[in-house]
């Protein structure tokens, strides 16, 4: 199915598609009495790179639960894969991914595939490769995982067994000590050292698989939070003296993000740790070379910026909000420990601030809803996380409104979809430019190395300096989506619908149908 807009804005060549596109916005300056709004319009031209290119893909944890359930998923579609469960026949499929399995709406009546917009990669296309401290191959570590269906293992078995993960940096000090247990496949040497193997790792695998680009994700285990200190990883010169000395406080996943960026791959944090010191960013952008998280929202945390929007937004007043979470799968092994889970906890406390902040009327100036999150290692329950939250709200006079919602959610069946479409948008915004429409086409230039386009995927969204962080996740992927409208000369969705509520602007193909039904009930 293609979509061909028709208007005078679009430019097709055999190399991009070119919008012209006016993009309208408002700024605000505020006192205690008054509210001074500017209404300001940037004539922008919308570039996309029409070629899609070759992608892999190198996830650091491979061999973990979301690893290789996401190279397993990849596989099972490619190949159509069915398999028996004691509910019937299943066929793979990506519900779950906001690319594959959501739609946008066109016109009245008309949707398409999200990711059929604009030129995407095809899953079936993507080609996988990684890094994990444990040496087991994909089909004993989505054994050991016990997230598919054994029949659905028995028929990936023969692909997955030849797929073996790359040695990875081991560090103790930012993991569990309940992971050292599986740390038989780990790089030797001195951080430098481990970070010129990784850069050497991204060569090799795009050398042999003759690939355009190279996506590298963090899919492994939650660290603690590095030590943000000056003259270690304060800037980018003394980050790179940190890294060659061996500095004790710059971690694995920040080493990893290093040599992607080196390299000018797109590197996604999918775990709470702050990998993004602000050397690495001063990194990412000297580079020019995108970086996006943190932290997978796959569950819990997606209906948090669900339910805490429609409640401010509802004028009700969030006063109490309890996570409780018990989950028996490495991930949740790890984050036993505590340094561990304060990395995930600041993640998930965090997602509410800006629809709190967004509402005066209901909160004073740094006022907050009590918000608790607690998270237990039960081993027996798997994959398969109970997630328990309870939101208690004032109402009118006092009164007190309380929802409690109880969740059980595979969590690697979430968050495979996420990784998904975390490297096909993330490579898709690699091949969009804008400028202004009256500037030469030297002055095109691609998005921050921030994406935080990103967000919606991510409970802790990474933005560049200066920049709201916006967690409410109807306005996350509203943004992406306009964002793509805008590159087709599609306008954005504003729900409006003015064509249906105005007379005038009712079109008199939609008027027939009215006209008929009166003749016939008058005929009566």
């Amino acid at each position: 199915m293609e979509l061909s807009v028709n208007t005078p804005n679009v430019k097709l060549s055999d190399k991009y598609i070119e919008t012209k596109y006016d993009y309208q916005y408002t700024t605000a300056v505020q006192d205690s009495n008054n509210i001074v709004v500017n209404n300001n319009t940037e004539n922008l031209v919308f570039r996309t790179e029409r070629k899609v290119p070759k992608l892999g893909v190198m996830l650091v944890g491979w061999g973990g639960n979301n690893g290789s359930t996401f190279t397993a998923g990849v596989i099972a579609n490619r190949l159509g894969l069915s398999w028996p469960t004691k509910r019937g026949t299943q066929t793979a499929n990506w519900f779950g991914s906001v690319t594959q399995a959501s739609t946008v709406r066109i016109a009245d009546g008309v949707y398409l595939p999200l990711a059929r917009l604009l030129p995407t990669v095809n899953p079936n296309d993507i080609v996988i490769d990684g890094w994990d401290i444990s040496g087991s191959d994909l089909a004993e570590a989505t054994e050991r995982a016990q997230v598919l269906e054994p029949a659905l293992q028995q028929q990936l078995k023969p692909y997955l067994s030849n797929l073996k993960p790359r040695p990875a940096i081991f560090n103790q000090e930012f993991i569990a000590e309940n992971q050292k247990s599986r740390a038989d496949n780990v790089l030797k040497g001195s951080k430098y050292e481990q970070v010129q193997q990784i850069m050497n790792d991204i060569d090799d695998f795009k050398a042999k698989e003759g690939l355009d680009k190279i996506i590298v994700l963090w899919t492994a285990n939650t660290e603690r939070f590095s030590s943000l200190l000056e003259g270690v990883n304060d800037t980018l010169a003394n980050l790179k003296a940190a890294i060659k000395s061996g500095h004790e406080e710059i971690s694995p996943s920040t080493l990893f993000a290093f040599a992607a960026i080196s390299k000018g791959c797109t590197y996604i944090n999918g775990s709470p740790q702050n990998t993004f010191v602000p050397g690495l960013i001063e990194y990412a952008e000297q580079e020019n070379v995108f970086i996006a998280g943190d932290d997978f929202k796959s569950g819990q945390t997606k209906i948090k910026s669900v339910l805490v929007d429609f409640l401010v937004s509802a004028g009700i007043k969030p006063v109490s909000i309890v996570s409780y979470n018990h989950l028996g799968n490495n991930d949740g092994k790890n984050l036993s420990a505590p340094e561990q889970f304060r990395s995930k906890e600041i993640s998930k406390s965090n997602v509410v601030d800006d629809m709190v902040e967004s509402n005066s009327i209901l909160f004073k100036p740094g006022e907050k809803p009590d918000h608790v999150v607690v998270i237990k290692y039960v081993p027996y329950v798997g994959d398969s996380k109970r997630a328990l939250d309870e939101y208690t709200s004032e109402i009118m006079m006092g009164g007190l409104n309380t929802i409690v919602i109880h969740n059980t959610c595979e969590d690697s069946l979430l968050a495979s979809p996420l990784i998904l479409d975390l490297i096909i948008l993330g490579e898709l915004f690699t091949r969009i430019q804008v400028k202004r429409q009256d500037w030469s086409d030297d002055k095109y230039t691609g998005f921050h190395p921030v994406l935080s386009v990103l967000s919606y995927l991510c409970k802790a969204p990474l933005v560049p300096n200066g920049t709201p962080i916006v967690n409410a996740l109807f306005r996350q992927r509203a943004c992406i989506e306009n964002i793509l409208r805008a590159c087709v000369g599609l306008p954005p969705d504003t729900c409006m619908t003015l064509e249906h509520r105005l007379p005038f602007l009712i079109p008199a193909v939609a008027e027939e149908p009215k006209t008929k039904k009166l003749k016939l009930a008058n005929g009566h």
